[in-house]
């Protein structure tokens, strides 16, 4: 199996004894949530089972947007952009971040004006979205041999690189005086009268009264070992890298292009991340049948992007255990990183269609093919704040494919409530509670 090539992080030898806060899980909603922990004064122990960003943190297309975004979101994406401003600064590292733009294109009459309908919304939030006429959409990609009739553009936007990006952070805490721990799963909590009082890794307990779970894909197998629980499910997308396009191919774009059989984002290398949009691969498991239900409607409203499967995840879902002692190998050490086969087909699907539409690229050639894990909630809206059934935990979890662009503004908006601090954003949208107070978990409509 291949998977994406990322920057690496040396493991401190051994856990702290104690640590104000301790943050489980290192993909880029971990490593930012646990940089601005320590930029508050606490003491931080970031802890990852496998490497830093080694998941779906290294695996996405590596855009930064808010062109299209669950207008519940819209804010927190803003805040997040912000930060990519200030990345650099941060860690002292180029992570690759430019507001190069990111544009849609399409065919389709229907597709256009949903987009308007954004765009309108847009507005209302001071962000600078556009529509494209045939005309602009062809001045825009003027290498382009496509019939467009159309699309959006937010100049606004940004990519990154998401190889760089989570251990450049996670450097940039240690160097604040945080730990970082790798190849060191936690395997659960302890508590003193109902609250956190320590996790226990495999390398020994830390003592410690918060703990922010960001541990993507995994978060709900997690809960469960303390009686908790979450409607997650995962979904399989897979993406390639292109090496340099060869002299004198022109470059697509700077930024990130989403058009309707390939989606592609440049790389600070001059290649391109490619993927097919929307297209995924869902392994039926016992949990989408337990959490039918409340995902119905988000299937019904994807399911012509989705490719089911029922075959071994069943099963080892089935003997996946959901309970383990605390002083014993537990499932996060038997699957240190998530390495999904890519959809081939789908990959050479998209990369055909790449050079259909600019047959400058024609010679170019694929350096890697991958695919990530994305967990997702009913509503296509993370989850960050505390647990309150479990005093002490608070998560960060469920971006739904929305992660890593957001990531930063996600993991200060975490920090702020593990530290009791004013939130950067108003946090209501993403409260924990929704997924069990009675409140209708829907997708917004038009995105």
């Amino acid at each position: 199996m291949a998977s994406p090539p990322v920057d690496p992080v040396v493991s401190d030898p051994s856990p702290p004894a104690a640590a104000d806060a301790v943050v489980v899980g290192a993909g880029i909603i971990g490593a930012c949530a646990a940089l601005a922990l320590a930029e508050k004064g606490l003491s931080v122990a970031l802890v990852e089972k496998g490497v830093v960003g080694g998941e779906q943190s290294s695996r996405n297309w590596g855009w930064c947007r808010q062109q299209g975004r669950d207008s519940r979101e819209i804010p927190l994406i803003k805040a997040s952009l912000a930060e990519w401003d200030r990345m650099a600064g941060r860690t002292g590292r180029d992570l690759g971040f430019r507001r190069a733009g990111v544009a849609y294109v399409t065919d389709k009459p229907a597709e256009l004006a949903a987009w308007e309908a954004w765009v309108a919304r847009a507005r209302e939030h001071q962000i600078d979205s556009r529509m494209l006429s045939r005309a602009e959409a062809a001045e825009l990609f003027p290498d382009a041999r496509a019939d467009w009739i159309g699309g959006v553009a937010t100049p606004s936007d940004g990519r990154a690189e998401p190889a760089r990006a989570a251990p450049a952070i996670a450097e940039a805490l240690r160097a604040r005086g945080g730990h970082v721990l790798t190849h060191c799963a936690v395997r659960g909590l302890e508590t003193e009268a109902g609250a956190v009082s320590a996790v226990v890794t495999e390398q020994g307990p830390i003592r410690t009264r918060l703990v922010l779970l960001a541990a993507g894909a995994w978060s709900n197998l997690f809960l469960k070992r303390h009686g908790l629980e979450m409607p997650q499910l995962c979904v399989r997308a897979s993406v390639l890298r292109t090496a340099p396009a060869p002299a004198p191919a022109p470059a697509v774009t700077d930024g990130a292009l989403g058009a309707p059989d390939f989606s592609l984002r440049r790389r600070l290398d001059g290649g391109y991340n490619l993927a097919l949009g929307g297209a995924v691969a869902f392994d039926l498991t016992p949990d989408a049948f337990r959490y039918l239900r409340a995902f119905w409607p988000a299937f019904l409203a994807e399911r012509k992007h989705m490719r089911l499967r029922l075959g071994r995840p069943f099963l080892d879902a089935l003997r996946q255990p959901t309970d383990w002692p605390l002083d014993g190998e537990s499932p996060f050490e038997r699957t240190r990183i998530l390495d999904p086969e890519p959809d081939d087909r789908v990959l050479d699907q998209a990369l055909s269609a790449l050079k259909r539409a600019f047959p400058a690229l024609a010679g170019v050639e694929v350096a890697g093919r991958w695919a990530g894990l994305i967990d997702a909630t009913p509503d296509a809206v993370p989850a960050i704040g505390p647990v309150a059934a479990q005093p002490g935990l608070f998560i960060a979890a469920g971006f739904s494919g929305h992660g890593f662009g957001i990531g930063p503004g996600a993991g200060r908006l975490a920090a702020d409530l593990v530290a009791g601090d004013p939130p950067l954003v108003d946090p209501a949208p993403f409260r924990f509670s929704r997924f069990s107070d009675g409140t209708t978990l829907a997708l917004e409509a038009g995105l």
